[in-house]
């Protein structure tokens, strides 16, 4: 729903994440023996929906019509099939180059009352380039779509050179007052620790934008908005039934993670990883600082290269309510994660045989998945359905 130093090292990095493009326990899963199921053997039919341009994230209205976002700049209102779409007028101008792109997607927690959309998206601006949050309320009229009265609502800090790493990943808490936004550090490995800026860094605001109140960290010296830090490419970021926040991340070479966020913890990166540097210098693993927060599952070995995540709710599959599905890029697979409280496991990693961008659960409980329509993959829609 959770992105590293300069010249070729930073190239070699660079095409190699395009590749994939409560109280703290400690403990590392990694389950290294999980592989993916054949596609034969897959608990689910797989029914190709539609075809996309590079679509990159997808959430649901309240009456089953989805929003698509795509890689180049458009935002899509899809009917509850699939099957028709229009482009929604009104979205700002995007920089899609590289890792650029119309990013996450997500309703205000009053939809159903205010029409409100939060969007993200890349752009160009004073030192370079960085991730923006924002908001418009979506309005229809004669068969079209708009978003009227769009606003920024909050930019990344700093703005930098370079096209990676912009995580731009949003999450409303689960008490509607407040919504969360993951930013990556943008390929620059030092400033997820730096106290000055954003970048590398989950941050909490109010809906309009504004640093939320009681924030852990102004104390230590960090801007007032930051909620937790050390991460490197947030690619997915939900609340589970209980409150729990969830957070994947693209790790560096075989070092792709899944964490609970918790208020004022350090994730370790660059300090620490499970995975190494593209580059092949050594990181130190997770376990060497056990004062870092370290990730519930990794991947360490066999990068998956996660994108999207959802947290099913139970509606046609109950034997997965409460479990963790993520896309796999690089890893060309769906990925369902155990979830027992805070504790987590690998279960399921499932062949999909193309770039899973992101997974969403429609009302009726379906699981949809896109396509990413990068490295050879075509850009789909697809709906997941129960076998017999």
């Amino acid at each position: 729903m959770l992105n590293l130093r300069y010249g070729a090292a930073a190239f070699v990095l660079l095409a190699a994440c395009n590749q994939g493009g409560v109280a703290s326990t400690g403990n590392v899963s990694d389950n290294s023996a999980q592989a993916s199921a054949p596609a034969g053997e897959r608990p689910f039919t797989v029914a190709n929906v539609a075809t996309l341009d590079s679509p990159w994230a997808m959430t649901f209205l309240p009456d089953g019509r989805m929003l698509i976002t795509q890689k180049g700049g458009q935002m899509l209102l899809g009917s509850a099939d699939g099957q028709q779409r229009i482009e929604i007028a009104g979205v700002p101008a995007v920089d899609s180059a590289g890792q650029g792109a119309l990013k996450d997607v997500a309703l205000h927690p009053g939809f159903a009352q205010n029409g409100l959309v939060y969007f993200s998206y890349s752009e160009a601006g004073q030192g370079g380039k960085g991730a923006v949050l924002a908001r418009g309320r979506l309005v229809e009229a004669d068969g079209q779509a708009r978003l009227e009265q769009v606003s920024t609502l909050y930019r990344a800090t700093p703005y930098v050179e370079g096209n990676g790493h912009y995580s731009a990943q949003i999450a409303f808490a689960p008490d509607g007052q407040h919504v969360f936004f993951g930013l990556g550090d943008r390929q620059k490995f030092d400033p997820a620790q730096d106290k000055g800026g954003t970048l590398g860094k989950i941050v909490r605001l109010t809906l309009d934008g504004q640093p939320a109140p009681g924030n852990p960290l102004a104390a230590q010296g960090f801007r007032p908005e930051v909620w937790s830090y050390g991460h490197r490419n947030i690619l997915g970021m939900a609340f589970d039934a209980s409150g729990n926040f969830w957070q994947q991340e693209m790790g560096p070479k075989a070092g792709d993670e899944l964490n609970i966020v918790l208020p004022g913890r350090n994730y370790g990166y660059p300090i620490v990883s499970d995975g190494d540097h593209y580059d092949g210098r050594d990181i130190p693993d997770h376990s060497t600082r056990p004062d870092l927060e370290a990730p519930k599952v990794s991947w360490p070995g066999t990068a998956i290269s996660p994108a999207g995540l959802m947290i099913y709710s139970g509606k046609l599959w109950p034997q997965w309510r409460g479990d963790i599905f993520i896309g796999a890029l690089s890893g060309q697979a769906l990925v369902r994660v155990d979830v027992d409280g805070t504790n987590a496991t690998k279960g399921d990693q499932w062949d999909m045989e193309t770039r899973i961008r992101d997974v969403a659960e429609a009302p009726d409980g379906s699981i949809w998945l896109l396509e990413d329509g990068g490295r050879g993959a075509g850009g789909k829609l697809m709906k997941l359905s129960p076998t017999g």
